[in-house]
């Protein structure tokens, strides 16, 4: 009977670029900017690192398709080094490879790194054409946008429980402003300003009911993280280590669109991984046992409904929680601390360590300004898709025997 990864994989070391607009450098440079930072934290050697994966998802914008790049870029030893692409969940596909190959015994130390380049395409949000998910959209969705059908899920989740839109824009307006002030705390974030409610609120419509500050753009940057077996880090003189306690991944098999069993108001794969993340890492009141949150939110809807298909906010009710600020950075369990894929950033393929890279920094203490206190847990909810079709990934990690 399978019996999980808890606790036999250890974080050493991980390293995070400023994302945004970076004109100043290419994606080779991203690379080296966020692995100089991964190995200078775990204090090793290029070379002891012994396989390695790349994370990207808009391919032709500078790497292809194979992962040549990272270890061209950074030349590695010839070892092995794989391509992983899973639509905006390719960092945390990337991590869990990484963990899965230190915890069957196959690598010592291994390396993930997630890199995207987005703003050479022009474009404001995700680009249309090119990547696999953009050409299947142009081909038989041609409609079809993410803001028309993420707005489409507010719609559905007012239907479903009797919400006014306008109480649920209330809500939404909460989410987005929470994460442009944690936002204004993170030196490394793309937006760097607090944002009042009353401000979203007044923000031109996208797609009704999301506006102009409901909505996530797109970065340049890079994320890595450098994995290890516990005892491995021991013996390199790591103390207070930060263990993997669970790794879970959910796939959409077609029938949330073809069947009429879906409500539309919720993420399907986002409750199936979580429940199994938590049996994973032995959490039985995720409300009460987690400590703080990364989430996918590339709408503010999509946070808000997140926060249910993770068992925090009971059905129906997460609106209430986020007005009664449980997701603030003083609230029971802060969300986005570093101002989440609104503010901090959206490179696809490092969003997800990215996150990591967060809940790291608060468990070892090094956050700064927006350190936290008294956590035990930090999960991270990585969604790549539409809601409809879509792949979850769901990681948690925190003090070795926590």
């Amino acid at each position: 009977m399978a019996a999980g990864i808890k606790d036999k994989v250890a974080i050493i070391g991980m390293g995070c670029t400023k994302f945004g607009e970076r004109w100043d450098v290419g994606a080779e440079g991203l690379i080296v900017e966020a692995f100089e930072e991964a190995v200078q934290d775990a204090d090793i050697g290029r070379d002891e690192i012994q396989a390695a994966w790349l994370s990207t998802c808009v391919e032709e914008i500078h790497v292809g398709k194979t992962a040549m790049p990272l270890s061209e870029t950074l030349h590695l030893p010839y070892i092995p080094v794989s391509r992983m692409e899973n639509a905006c969940a390719s960092g945390t596909e990337a991590f869990r490879a990484a963990c899965y190959a230190v915890a069957s015994g196959a690598t010592d130390i291994a390396l993930a790194l997630g890199v995207e380049k987005l703003k050479d395409t022009g474009y404001g949000g995700l680009p249309a054409g090119g990547s696999s998910m953009g050409s299947l959209n142009w081909q038989w969705l041609p409609n079809l946008t993410a803001p028309g059908c993420f707005a489409m899920l507010a719609s559905a989740y007012c239907a479903k429980y009797g919400v006014e839109p306008s109480d649920l824009k209330n809500a939404m307006a909460h989410v987005s402003a929470k994460s442009h002030y944690n936002g204004s705390l993170n030196p490394k974030a793309h937006l760097q300003k607090a944002v009042p409610v009353d401000k979203v609120l007044a923000a031109p419509i996208i797609a009704h009911p999301l506006g102009l500050f409901d909505c996530c753009g797109v970065s340049d940057g890079a994320a890595a993280a450098i994995v290890t077996t516990p005892e491995i880090a021991k013996g390199l003189g790591k103390k207070d280590l930060v263990t993997v306690k669970a790794l879970q991944i959910c796939v959409s098999n077609g029938e949330e669109a073809i069947h009429n069993t879906w409500d539309g108001a919720h993420f399907v794969t986002t409750s199936k991984a979580s429940t199994l993340a938590y049996k994973e890492a032995g959490i039985t009141n995720p409300r009460e046992e987690l400590s703080m949150m990364e989430v996918h939110d590339c709408f503010s809807i999509t946070e808000l409904v997140t926060m249910e298909d993770l068992h925090i906010s009971e059905r129906g009710k997460a609106p209430k929680d986020i007005i009664d600020g449980f997701y603030n950075h003083d609230g029971k369990i802060p969300c986005q601390i570093d101002g989440g894929l609104k503010c901090f950033g959206h490179p696809i393929g490092a969003s997800g360590i990215r996150m990591l890279y967060e809940m790291y920094l608060q468990l070892q203490g090094g956050a700064d300004k927006r350190q936290l206190k008294n956590h035990k847990f930090g999960l991270t909810h990585n969604l790549g898709g539409f809601p409809h079709s879509n792949i979850c990934s769901i990681a948690i990690i925190g003090a070795q025997g926590a």
